[in-house]
């Protein structure tokens, strides 16, 4: 009868799936030119256990964005390299600011529900960190003297 529904595995777009042949035909390139691309880094692969190139259409998608890049923008296989690379480099950073922000999230949650742990901090005059009670306040530090600015 099979797995019920719940229990089958989802398919995602980075699953490797696609033979070379499939995976050129896709993308309207050439087989030859989806390995050049693999020995140049651009587009990798997974590998099979026979080493044979899988490719997922998430590959096939960013082969056709590399031939886009080369054939209609003029960029060269060097610049194609730079701009994936920094594409990457930028999803990246987003995971991690969309991290961080959860994070920020979940300690604003926590200070709300446990305000008596919350700490206020305040400078010295000496630029150190002095931990403050809630109700506590901080007192003025006057310079009586003026700053001295080095040489102009």
């Amino acid at each position: 009868m099979g797995l019920p529904f719940s229990q089958v595995p989802t398919w995602d777009d980075r699953t490797p799936i696609y033979v070379i042949s499939v995976a050129a035909q896709l993308a309207g390139m050439h087989p030859q030119t989806l390995r050049q691309y693999d020995r140049l880094g651009l587009v990798t692969p997974s590998r099979a256990s026979g080493r044979g190139r899988r490719y997922s259409a998430y590959d096939v998608a960013k082969l056709r964005y590399v031939q886009h890049l080369s054939q209609e923008e003029g960029v060269n296989l060097a610049g194609i390299r730079h701009i994936l690379e920094l594409q990457s480099e930028v999803e990246d950073l987003r995971k991690r600011v969309n991290q961080l922000l959860a994070e920020v999230q979940r300690g604003v949650g926590v200070s709300r529900q446990h305000t008596q742990r919350s700490r206020v901090f305040s400078a010295g005059p000496a630029g150190d960190v002095i931990a403050m009670g809630r109700q506590q306040t901080t007192t003025r530090w006057i310079r009586t003297q003026p700053l001295e600015l080095g040489p102009r």
